[in-house]
Protein backbone atom coordinates (compact mmCIF):
# COMPACT_ATOMS: atom_id res chain seq x y z
CA UNK A 1 0.00 0.00 0.00
CA UNK A 2 1.37 3.48 -0.83
CA UNK A 3 0.76 6.60 1.13
CA UNK A 4 -0.98 9.91 -0.47
CA UNK A 5 0.21 13.19 0.65
CA UNK A 6 -0.93 16.56 -0.50
CA UNK A 7 2.01 19.54 -0.96
CA UNK A 8 0.03 22.47 -0.72
CA UNK A 9 0.88 26.58 -0.69
CA UNK A 10 -1.61 29.09 1.26
CA UNK A 11 -2.11 32.03 3.22
CA UNK A 12 -2.49 32.34 6.54
CA UNK A 13 -5.96 32.37 6.28
CA UNK A 14 -5.96 29.14 4.11
CA UNK A 15 -6.26 30.07 0.31
CA UNK A 16 -4.60 27.94 -2.26
CA UNK A 17 -6.00 29.65 -4.95
CA UNK A 18 -3.43 30.55 -7.92
CA UNK A 19 0.39 31.03 -6.14
CA UNK A 20 2.78 31.71 -8.81
CA UNK A 21 0.99 33.21 -11.79
CA UNK A 22 -1.92 36.25 -11.65
CA UNK A 23 -3.51 34.10 -14.93
CA UNK A 24 -3.24 30.69 -12.88
CA UNK A 25 -6.68 30.50 -11.75
CA UNK A 26 -9.07 33.63 -11.57
CA UNK A 27 -11.95 31.40 -11.30
CA UNK A 28 -14.61 33.32 -8.85
CA UNK A 29 -13.49 36.51 -9.45
CA UNK A 30 -9.87 35.90 -7.74
CA UNK A 31 -7.96 39.01 -8.19
CA UNK A 32 -5.14 37.87 -6.03
CA UNK A 33 -3.40 35.36 -8.15
CA UNK A 34 0.55 34.79 -7.82
CA UNK A 35 0.67 35.99 -4.03
CA UNK A 36 3.42 33.66 -3.35
CA UNK A 37 6.36 34.85 -5.83
CA UNK A 38 7.59 37.48 -3.45
CA UNK A 39 8.51 34.72 -1.05
CA UNK A 40 9.62 31.69 -3.89
CA UNK A 41 12.83 31.11 -3.74
CA UNK A 42 13.59 30.18 -0.18
CA UNK A 43 10.20 28.35 -0.26
CA UNK A 44 11.26 25.70 -3.11
CA UNK A 45 14.59 25.44 -2.28
CA UNK A 46 12.90 23.74 1.24
CA UNK A 47 10.01 22.96 -0.91
CA UNK A 48 12.67 20.63 -2.90
CA UNK A 49 15.08 18.75 0.15
CA UNK A 50 11.92 18.42 2.43
CA UNK A 51 9.27 16.93 -0.01
CA UNK A 52 10.72 15.95 -3.45
CA UNK A 53 14.14 14.53 -3.05
CA UNK A 54 12.93 11.00 -2.67
CA UNK A 55 11.17 9.22 -5.63
CA UNK A 56 6.88 9.54 -6.06
CA UNK A 57 4.22 9.85 -8.25
CA UNK A 58 2.16 12.66 -9.21
CA UNK A 59 -1.83 12.66 -8.59
CA UNK A 60 -3.01 15.88 -10.05
CA UNK A 61 -6.37 17.21 -11.63
CA UNK A 62 -6.42 18.07 -15.07
CA UNK A 63 -6.14 21.65 -14.41
CA UNK A 64 -2.87 21.74 -12.83
CA UNK A 65 -1.67 18.77 -15.28
CA UNK A 66 -2.60 21.18 -17.88
CA UNK A 67 -0.20 24.25 -15.78
CA UNK A 68 2.13 21.70 -15.26
CA UNK A 69 3.15 20.06 -18.48
CA UNK A 70 3.90 22.48 -20.36
CA UNK A 71 6.19 24.27 -17.88
CA UNK A 72 8.27 20.89 -17.25
CA UNK A 73 8.05 18.49 -19.89
CA UNK A 74 10.71 20.06 -22.22
CA UNK A 75 12.81 21.43 -18.91
CA UNK A 76 15.74 19.06 -18.47
CA UNK A 77 18.04 21.54 -16.54
CA UNK A 78 15.77 22.38 -12.90
CA UNK A 79 15.48 19.26 -10.32
CA UNK A 80 12.23 19.69 -9.72
CA UNK A 81 11.42 18.93 -13.47
CA UNK A 82 13.62 16.40 -13.33
CA UNK A 83 11.58 14.59 -10.69
CA UNK A 84 8.59 15.31 -12.30
CA UNK A 85 9.64 13.89 -15.53
CA UNK A 86 10.80 10.48 -13.91
CA UNK A 87 7.46 10.44 -11.69
CA UNK A 88 4.53 8.82 -13.25
CA UNK A 89 1.36 11.47 -13.76
CA UNK A 90 -1.89 10.05 -12.84
CA UNK A 91 -4.55 12.58 -14.44
CA UNK A 92 -7.84 12.96 -12.59
CA UNK A 93 -9.82 14.11 -16.01
CA UNK A 94 -12.95 13.32 -18.02
CA UNK A 95 -11.65 14.25 -21.06
CA UNK A 96 -7.92 12.16 -21.82
CA UNK A 97 -6.97 13.94 -24.97
CA UNK A 98 -3.58 16.09 -24.86
CA UNK A 99 -2.41 14.00 -22.53
CA UNK A 100 1.31 13.71 -24.23
CA UNK A 101 3.38 14.27 -20.96
CA UNK A 102 6.01 11.10 -20.53
CA UNK A 103 4.54 8.62 -18.07
CA UNK A 104 1.17 10.07 -17.89
CA UNK A 105 -1.89 7.96 -16.88
CA UNK A 106 -5.95 8.63 -16.68
CA UNK A 107 -7.65 8.10 -13.53
CA UNK A 108 -11.56 8.12 -14.81
CA UNK A 109 -15.04 5.88 -13.77
CA UNK A 110 -15.81 6.06 -10.09
CA UNK A 111 -13.09 8.37 -8.53
CA UNK A 112 -13.22 7.27 -4.98
CA UNK A 113 -12.81 3.63 -6.04
CA UNK A 114 -10.04 4.34 -8.52
CA UNK A 115 -8.27 6.35 -6.03
CA UNK A 116 -8.36 3.45 -3.46
CA UNK A 117 -7.48 1.08 -5.58
CA UNK A 118 -4.26 3.51 -6.75
CA UNK A 119 -3.22 3.78 -3.13
CA UNK A 120 -3.21 -0.13 -2.44
CA UNK A 121 -0.85 -0.91 -5.62
CA UNK A 122 2.82 -0.79 -5.46
CA UNK A 123 4.55 1.92 -5.85
CA UNK A 124 6.39 5.20 -3.98
CA UNK A 125 4.43 7.72 -2.42
CA UNK A 126 1.55 9.72 -4.35
CA UNK A 127 2.08 13.22 -4.02
CA UNK A 128 -1.00 15.80 -4.46
CA UNK A 129 0.13 19.83 -6.02
CA UNK A 130 -2.43 21.71 -6.35
CA UNK A 131 -5.88 20.40 -7.68
CA UNK A 132 -8.04 21.79 -5.33
CA UNK A 133 -11.26 19.78 -6.98
CA UNK A 134 -9.03 16.50 -6.30
CA UNK A 135 -7.86 17.31 -2.78
CA UNK A 136 -11.60 18.13 -1.55
CA UNK A 137 -12.12 15.36 -3.09
CA UNK A 138 -9.51 13.52 -1.26
CA UNK A 139 -10.35 15.06 2.37
CA UNK A 140 -13.73 14.13 1.75
CA UNK A 141 -13.54 10.39 1.79
CA UNK A 142 -10.41 10.65 3.92
CA UNK A 143 -8.12 9.26 1.39
CA UNK A 144 -4.52 11.78 2.54
CA UNK A 145 -2.21 10.35 4.59
CA UNK A 146 -0.04 13.30 4.85
CA UNK A 147 -0.49 16.93 4.13
CA UNK A 148 2.31 18.84 3.33
CA UNK A 149 1.67 22.62 4.00
CA UNK A 150 3.50 25.65 3.52
CA UNK A 151 1.43 29.00 4.89
CA UNK A 152 2.72 32.36 3.87
CA UNK A 153 2.08 35.33 6.04
CA UNK A 154 -0.36 36.29 3.89
CA UNK A 155 -4.73 37.28 4.05
CA UNK A 156 -6.10 36.69 0.83
CA UNK A 157 -9.96 37.26 2.09
CA UNK A 158 -11.62 35.17 -0.75
CA UNK A 159 -10.47 32.54 -2.78
CA UNK A 160 -10.26 28.70 -2.72
CA UNK A 161 -9.66 27.52 0.36
CA UNK A 162 -7.79 24.18 1.49
CA UNK A 163 -10.52 22.77 3.97
CA UNK A 164 -13.31 24.34 2.52
CA UNK A 165 -16.06 22.01 2.19
CA UNK A 166 -17.19 21.33 5.42
CA UNK A 167 -14.60 18.12 6.06
CA UNK A 168 -15.12 15.49 8.99
CA UNK A 169 -13.43 15.74 11.95
CA UNK A 170 -10.25 13.54 12.38
CA UNK A 171 -7.00 13.82 14.28
CA UNK A 172 -3.69 14.54 12.83
CA UNK A 173 0.22 14.37 14.04
CA UNK A 174 2.95 17.11 13.46
CA UNK A 175 5.37 14.97 12.08
CA UNK A 176 7.89 18.28 11.02
CA UNK A 177 7.90 21.97 10.95
CA UNK A 178 10.44 24.43 9.41
CA UNK A 179 10.61 28.11 8.94
CA UNK A 180 11.90 29.24 5.69
CA UNK A 181 14.37 32.03 6.20
CA UNK A 182 11.35 34.67 4.86
CA UNK A 183 8.71 33.62 7.65
CA UNK A 184 6.57 30.79 5.36
CA UNK A 185 6.20 28.13 7.53
CA UNK A 186 6.46 24.20 6.80
CA UNK A 187 4.15 21.82 8.59
CA UNK A 188 3.51 18.33 7.65
CA UNK A 189 0.77 16.50 9.73
CA UNK A 190 0.74 12.54 9.49
CA UNK A 191 -3.16 11.35 9.47
CA UNK A 192 -3.92 8.99 13.01
CA UNK A 193 -5.86 6.22 11.84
Amino acid sequence: MRKLAILTFMTLDGVMQAPADPDEDRSGGFKHGGWAMPYWQPVMDQVQVEAMSVPYDLLLGRRTYDIFAPNFSSDSNSPVAEMFNKATKYVVTGNDQGLAWANTSVVQGNLVEQLRALKNGEGPLLQVHGSWELIQLLIEHDLVDEYRLWTFPLMAGSGKRLFQNGNPLYELALSKSKVTTNNVVMNFYERVR
